[in-house]
Order: C-alpha cells, then sequence, then structure tokens
C-alpha cells in the first residue's frame, strides 16, 4: 500500500504527495497554508479518485465528462501527465510527465488503487 505525505515546503507552507507502494510519488498536491489544509486536499483525493472517469484532452475529438475527473493533458515537452479534479471543479492534484499514455494511465489507476492509502508527516 502506498502512502500520503504531508511536508513543508521552503517557505513553510504545506503540500502533500500520494506515494505508490514502490515509493515514486504518484501524484503532488498544490501548497496549502496549514496542515488543515492539506488533509482537506487527501480526503478529496479519496473520495473522487476511486469514482473519477478519464478525459484524455490530448484526444483528436476529447470527450468531456463532468467532475470529479482524471483530466489527461500534454506538457510543453510533448510528454502527457494528468490532473484530478475535484467535484468542485479544482485540481487537487498533478501527475508527473510521463513519456508514453500507457504510463500516464497507469499512474491513473495508481492513483484510485492508493487513494485510501494512511497519512503520513515527514519531519
Amino acid at each position: 500500500m502506498g502512502k500520503y505525505v504531508i511536508s513543508k515546503t521552503v517557505n513553510d507552507k504545506i503540500r502533500f504527495d500520494l506515494l505508490a507502494s514502490n515509493g515514486e510519488i504518484i501524484l503532488s498536491s498544490q501548497v496549502y497554508q496549514a496542515r488543515k489544509g492539506a488533509l482537506k486536499g487527501i480526503r478529496s483525493v479519496t473520495k473522487n479518485a476511486p469514482i473519477a472517469p478519464v478525459a484524455d484532452l490530448t484526444a483528436k475529438d476529447p470527450v468531456h465528462v463532468g467532475n470529479p475527473k482524471f483530466e489527461i493533458k500534454k506538457a510543453k515537452n510533448g510528454e502527457v501527465y494528468f490532473d484530478l479534479v475535484a467535484a468542485n471543479g479544482q485540481v487537487i492534484g498533478v501527475s508527473e510527465t510521463y513519456t508514453s499514455m500507457d504510463n500516464c494511465k497507469n499512474g491513473i489507476k495508481s492513483v484510485k488503487k492508493n487513494s485510501g492509502s494512511p497519512v503520513e508527516t515527514k519531519k
């Protein structure tokens, strides 16, 4: 099983990463003012990721789906990545970039699988 890791940024803000069981970061959050905000974001991932369909925005004719959802996008370097979008339309977290669509889709599967993981605070 994976885990959420809450940590401080260089300017004393808070963020979280969702790690797969192999220790790789599969989703990174926005920056929050306080730990309470990060915990709310984690609850949102836990609630939304398992039920979120995938919208491939890189497709020639993308099929748009309602929120919550995973949105697959193309990065400036040509690689693909995904956002997890909550029911309210806010981006909860962002993936790394992937060199292939298959790897990106595997990343989404991993977020869905690990979304109920425990929370750890990095010292």
